[in-house]
């Protein structure tokens, strides 16, 4: 079961819209490949506002993440898509439901 996660809200640039979109659909693959990632969505949550939600089963795995490619691309990305740093959170996981 997971139980931690972590909540990243990104502001994109104005103009880069479609490029962070870009961006966040091309983490999917990054992320598959990441064996202590079973839980990783990007959303868009307004018009040039995104986010990452990811969860894992212990916090080995919310580590492992946040050294791994998809951090390493965000933040050498960052600069020329985001208005702002990401906005990175460390949350628990209180319930779930994962359909298999």
């Amino acid at each position: 079961m997971v139980k931690v996660a972590l909540l990243v809200r990104l502001q994109a640039k104005p103009g880069k819209e479609a490029d962070v979109i870009r961006f966040l659909e091309q983490g999917l693959a990054l992320a598959n490949a990441e064996t202590t990632t079973p839980v990783w969505f990007a959303l868009q949550l307004g018009p040039s506002t995104f986010g990452i939600f990811d969860a894992f089963t212990d916090e080995a795995g919310r580590s492992a993440h946040l050294t791994g490619p998809i951090a390493a691309a965000l933040m050498a990305n960052a600069s020329d898509l985001l208005a702002e740093a990401p906005q990175i959170e460390h949350v628990d996981v209180l319930g779930a439901k994962l359909a298999s």
